[in-house]
């Protein structure tokens, strides 16, 4: 878990009260909405575990999102798949940006890096050409 200062928080002419503790997963779920959120992300990797759960009916936001969090920085490692079509680099780079600016606008923690690892890409369903009935015609 993290500690932020409140201080930084709120300014520095409040006094500190104690310290915040954001958990890691918290970090997580923030990164996780924030690279889902980017156009041709088709979804997020996140495992054995992630994919029961989603059969499940649960929605996990920090389905393929990994962090290591210290007291004023954190490391992220992000899964995706893309969709055919894109272009990686861009949608990786979108990615980064996105995660960096949410978490260290809603955590205060600054992101030391933002890691995208490019898991699968997502072919599109070949469009139907009609019924089987039109077939025998």
């Amino acid at each position: 878990m993290a500690d932020v200062d409140n201080e930084k928080m709120q300014g520095n002419d409040v006094q500190t009260a104690g310290n915040i503790r954001i958990a890691d997963e918290v970090v997580a779920a923030i990164a996780g909405v924030a690279a889902a959120k980017v156009e041709k992300v088709t979804d997020m990797s996140g495992g054995l575990a992630s994919d029961i759960a989603g059969i499940l009916g649960r929605k996990n936001p920090a389905k393929g999102v990994k962090v290591q969090v210290g007291d004023k920085e954190t490391s992220i490692d992000i899964a995706i798949i893309v969709d055919y079509g894109a272009r990686i680099p861009d949608v990786a780079w979108k990615i980064q940006e996105n995660v960096k600016s949410a978490v260290e606008y809603m955590t205060g923690l600054k992101v030391t890096a933002v890691n995208v690892h490019v898991q699968g890409v997502n072919f599109p369903k070949p469009e139907e050409t009609g019924s089987s009935e039109e077939a025998e015609e």
